[in-house]
């Protein structure tokens, strides 16, 4: 039960390709991912950022096949997670799970920990009542929680941060090889973001997990990532491993992300160059670069051609006709 994976190459373990998923809401096409392409390699750690409303936390689902796409393929090692329907992805989805973002809306307000914790291993068809007990008391204690005092309690009693363990330990009861954490720390106070976010570092590395980690605060994603993918309006942005991106933004939008991260010095101003007004609507993105609307260096250029990722340095991709640092 639940073993590290042993297989340590860093081939893809995950591969995006030009992912597509729109919503139709009162006769309107929301264009919420468009043309989305990424790689997670096994036992890393990709960030995925951007303001709220970008697609992060739709792309995510999209890989879990929860939101069907349009069009693209999702491939989790070597196999087409769109062309899979009923048993055959219900068994791949045994190794891919999510943990949602709402710790304590996720959990069955009516059923005891216990059972929350096992109904995957009912689905999955473990049939041996004692074996799955086994099970969920041992991934309880992985997550930090006493399992007799845990099981026969129900959702409300526990605090936020308790909820957020107990999903963890629903997420890991499966020995899954692929978890999203579909921005796992948002709800949570900033004295148990740390817990939670350290508890995220152990499982890890202790279970051989590869992570995709969906959220909107750069300052938890440089913290946990290897990687960090920028999203916006659906696309995007730039790729590259989190230390270097964060010394050397190439994307305008990376930039002003990484300058809107507070920093505890009562005696440092802000920063002043943020983006001008909201985002515009994805039922009717700009033409070009989406960005192009709220960016100080967009030229003429960015509202008739779409800029596509590109090198720019070692690992480094960036999507902008007008980048930060001169392309590599």
């Amino acid at each position: 039960m639940i073993e590290v994976n042993q297989k340590t190459a860093r081939d893809p373990l995950l591969r995006v390709e030009d992912l597509v998923v729109e919503y139709t809401v009162a006769g309107k096409t929301i264009h919420a991912v468009s043309g989305v392409s990424l790689e997670v390699a096994r036992g890393e750690t990709l960030g995925l950022v951007g303001e709220s409303g970008c697609g992060k936390s739709t792309l995510g689902r999209a890989v879990l096949q929860l939101r069907q796409a349009v069009s693209g393929r999702v491939l989790f090692d070597g196999q087409d997670l769109t062309t899979m329907h009923g048993d055959s992805l219900r068994k791949m989805r045994q190794r891919v799970q999510l943990i949602f973002q709402d710790p304590i809306a996720s959990l069955n307000p009516r059923r005891r920990i216990g059972e929350i914790v096992a109904e995957p291993l009912v689905i999955s068809g473990v049939k041996d009542a004692r074996k799955r007990q086994e099970i969920v008391c041992r991934v309880l204690s992985a997550v930090g929680l006493d399992p007799s005092l845990v099981v026969g309690r129900l959702p409300h009693e526990f605090s936020g941060g308790q909820c957020q363990r107990i999903c963890i330990a629903r997420a890991l009861v499966l020995n899954p090889e692929f978890i999203i954490c579909d921005e796992p720390v948002s709800a949570l106070d900033v004295s148990i973001r740390a817990q939670i976010l350290n508890l995220l570092e152990d499982m890890k590395s202790r279970f051989g997990l590869t992570l995709l980690f969906i959220a909107h605060d750069l300052a938890v994603v440089k913290a946990v990532s290897d990687r960090v993918a920028v999203m916006y309006l659906g696309r995007l942005c730039e790729v590259g491993p989190s230390e270097q991106l964060f010394a050397n933004p190439a994307h305008p939008y990376t930039a002003l992300l990484i300058e809107a991260i507070p920093v505890p010095d009562p005696d440092m101003r802000p920063a002043e160059s943020v983006p001008v007004g909201e985002p515009p609507s994805p039922m009717s993105p700009p033409s070009g670069c989406r960005f192009r609307t709220r960016c100080p260096r967009a030229d003429q250029r960015c509202s008739e051609e779409i800029p596509e990722l590109r090198p720019m340095a070692p690992d480094q991709f960036a999507a902008c006709h007008h980048p930060l640092i001169p392309a590599g």
